[in-house]
């Protein structure tokens, strides 16, 4: 079921449309702290589409989100749950991203 979801749930978080990928940031920012470590069948999905294009965005309020939502992450889940998808993703990111995700790392 929670496949389902966010199967259907993770396009939004990468949406052409910047208005559509922000609100799909803040709504994942909400649910971080209900679901918690529920969320780990997913975590390995969800982390690239949160990051990949979220991370490094110009736009203000879609990097405000994404930050809101790694820093909800490490909040509300086990840390070990997010030490492999942080680490591959930091290998293959540049710029803002690749600094934001080492210093949560660290």
């Amino acid at each position: 079921m929670l496949f389902q979801i966010f199967d259907a749930f993770k396009p939004r978080l990468h949406d052409s449309n910047s208005k559509v990928s922000q609100v799909a940031l803040e709504a994942m920012h909400k649910m971080i702290p209900l679901l918690k470590d529920n969320l780990s069948p997913v975590i390995n999905m969800l982390i690239p589409a949160i990051v990949d294009n979220n991370l490094n965005s110009k736009n203000p309020g879609i990097y405000a989100a994404a930050t809101n939502v790694i820093q909800a992450l490490c909040q509300h889940l086990d840390n070990s749950l997010l030490l492999q998808p942080f680490c591959t993703k930091a290998q293959f990111l540049s710029g803002k991203a690749k600094q934001d995700l080492t210093e949560k790392l660290a």
